[in-house]
C-alpha cells in the first residue's frame, strides 16, 4: 500500500447524505450535496462528494445509508457553568413576584447560594448533579462542552468543581474542556481585598490546578462588581507564566476595556460583550479573539442593551454562542434553543448560528485544529439531522430533529 493510499481495514462510511462541512473555503456553510463520509479510528479520513470517494475507500466494514439527511459538525457549547450545587428556582419565583436582586442577595441569595451549595458537595457529588445538564446537551448533537469553575471561590472548592468537570469525560462520551474561573466574584471574607484574593486564592490555586492537570484555559470576570481590567491582568499573568490560554467575561454590564486587555493577551475568547465598543471588538479580531455571544443571560435578565453585532462583523471578529448555563442568570440547556435566541435577539443569521455552534465555537476553545468542521484528519464529531435543510435548526422552538450523534467516529443513539 502507497503512502498515500488509506486502508479499508475498520474503514466505516456513511453515505447519502447531505453535508453542511462548515468548511471555510467552500459557501458560507461548505455544502456539498450528495456527500459521503469516511472515517477511521475516530478520525475523518475522507469527507466530500460521494462520486469523488476515492477507490481505496470504496469497499468499506459498515455503511450507513443516511436517506439523503443532512450532517453537520458535532456542536459545540463553548461557555458553561454546568458543574455546581443547588439551584435558584426559588429566586426566580422572588423576581417574579417583584423582589429585587439586591434583596436576594441581602437574603443569601444571589450567587452566595451558589457557592455555599457548591462547597457543601464532594466531587461525585458535583457530578452526579452535572450529569443531567451534560445529558440535556448532548442528546441535543453536542459534542463538545466546556465547563467553568468559580462557585467555589476557596482553593480545595475550585479544584473540586474541576475534578467534577474531569470525571464527566470518563463517563459520557464527550470532550470535556475545562476553565478555570477562581477570579468569578470575592467571597465574602475577602471583601474589599481583591488583591489579597487573587495572591492568596486565585493564583496558587491556578497553580495546583495546573500541576494536576484539571485545567485547559483561564477566565475571569472583569466587571465594576467583580474585578477590575488591572485585577485582571494580574491573573493572566499567572496564566500566562503556566503557558496557560486565557479568555474572559467582558463587557456585560458596563465598558472597563475589558475586551481589548483580553486582546492584549491574545485571549481565546471575550465573552457577553453586550457594552463592547467598536475599538474593543477591532483589538478582537486583530488578536484573533472570538466573541462569545451569550443570549440565555440577556433573556434571562432582561437586558435591553445588544451586543453590537455590526461593530464584530465590521471588524471581521469571530462569533460563537453558548449556553452559558449557570443556576442564576442563564438555566439554559438546549443549544438548539440558543440558536434561535441568537437569531431572534441579536439578529445573527443562519451561517452566524451554526459556525457558532461548530467552527468558531471550537476557534473559541482553541481546539479548530481537532473538531467543529466536517473535513480529513479531524475527529470524527458528527451529527446526523431529520431535516429538510439547515435553517430548520434555528427557526423550530423546542424541538429536537437530532436522528444520530457520532462522536470520535462512535455511533450513539440519541
Amino acid at each position: 500500500m502507497s503512502r498515500n493510499e488509506v486502508s479499508t481495514k475498520g474503514i466505516r462510511l456513511w453515505r447519502n447524505v447531505r453535508l453542511a462541512t462548515l468548511r471555510e473555503e467552500l459557501d458560507p456553510l461548505g455544502v456539498i450535496d450528495n456527500g459521503a463520509v469516511a472515517v477511521r479510528e475516530g478520525r475523518i479520513v475522507y469527507a466530500g462528494a460521494e462520486n469523488e470517494l476515492p477507490s481505496d475507500l470504496s469497499m468499506p466494514d459498515e455503511v450507513i445509508d443516511c436517506e439523503g439527511r443532512w450532517m453537520t459538525p458535532a456542536l459545540i457549547d463553548c461557555h458553561t457553568h454546568i458543574v455546581h450545587g443547588g439551584h435558584r428556582a426559588r429566586e426566580f419565583q422572588l423576581r417574579l413576584e417583584g423582589a429585587t436582586y439586591e434583596e436576594i442577595a441581602r437574603a443569601g441569595g444571589g450567587i452566595a447560594s451558589t457557592v455555599n451549595a457548591t462547597n457543601a458537595l464532594s466531587v461525585d457529588e458535583l457530578v452526579e448533579s452535572a450529569l443531567p445538564r451534560l445529558d440535556a446537551l448532548l442528546s441535543e448533537g453536542v459534542s463538545t462542552v466546556e465547563v467553568k469553575s468559580g462557585y467555589g471561590l476557596n482553593i480545595d472548592a475550585e479544584l473540586r468543581m474541576l475534578q467534577a468537570a474531569r470525571q464527566l469525560e470518563q463517563l459520557r462520551p464527550v470532550r470535556i474542556v475545562t476553565s478555570y474561573l477562581a477570579a468569578h466574584v470575592t467571597p465574602p471574607a475577602y471583601k474589599g481585598r481583591n488583591a489579597d484574593y487573587i495572591e492568596e486564592v486565585v493564583l496558587p490555586g491556578l497553580a495546583r490546578a495546573h500541576s494536576e492537570g484539571l485545567v485547559d484555559a483561564v477566565d475571569g470576570f472583569c466587571e465594576g462588581l467583580a474585578f477590575s481590567p488591572a485585577e485582571i491582568a494580574r491573573v493572566f499573568d499567572g496564566a500566562k507564566a503556566l503557558g496557560l490560554p486565557v479568555k474572559l467575561h467582558a463587557e456585560q454590564l458596563s465598558d472597563l476595556g475589558g475586551a481589548k486587555l483580553a486582546a492584549s493577551y491574545g485571549a481565546l475568547s471575550a465573552d457577553h460583550l453586550e457594552y463592547l465598543d467598536a475599538e474593543g471588538a477591532n483589538a478582537m479580531a486583530k488578536a484573533g479573539a472570538v466573541a462569545v455571544l451569550l443570549p440565555g443571560a440577556f433573556y434571562t435578565l432582561r437586558e435591553t442593551q445588544l451586543p453590537p453585532v455590526e461593530a464584530l462583523r465590521a471588524a471581521g471578529t469571530r462569533i460563537a454562542i453558548a449556553t452559558d448555563c449557570n443556576p442564576g442568570t442563564s438555566p439554559l440547556t438546549s443549544l438548539l434553543l440558543t440558536m434561535n435566541m441568537s437569531a431572534t435577539l441579536f439578529r445573527l443569521t443562519l451561517e452566524e448560528c451554526l459556525a457558532g455552534v461548530t467552527r468558531e465555537a471550537a476557534r473559541a476553545l482553541g481546539i479548530l485544529s481537532e473538531t467543529g468542521t466536517i473535513e480529513a484528519g479531524k475527529s470524527a464529531d458528527l451529527a446526523t439531522w431529520n431535516i429538510d435543510q439547515p435553517a430548520e435548526l434555528i427557526y423550530r422552538i423546542g424541538f429536537n430533529p437530532l436522528h444520530e450523534r457520532i462522536f470520535k467516529g462512535e455511533r450513539i443513539s440519541r
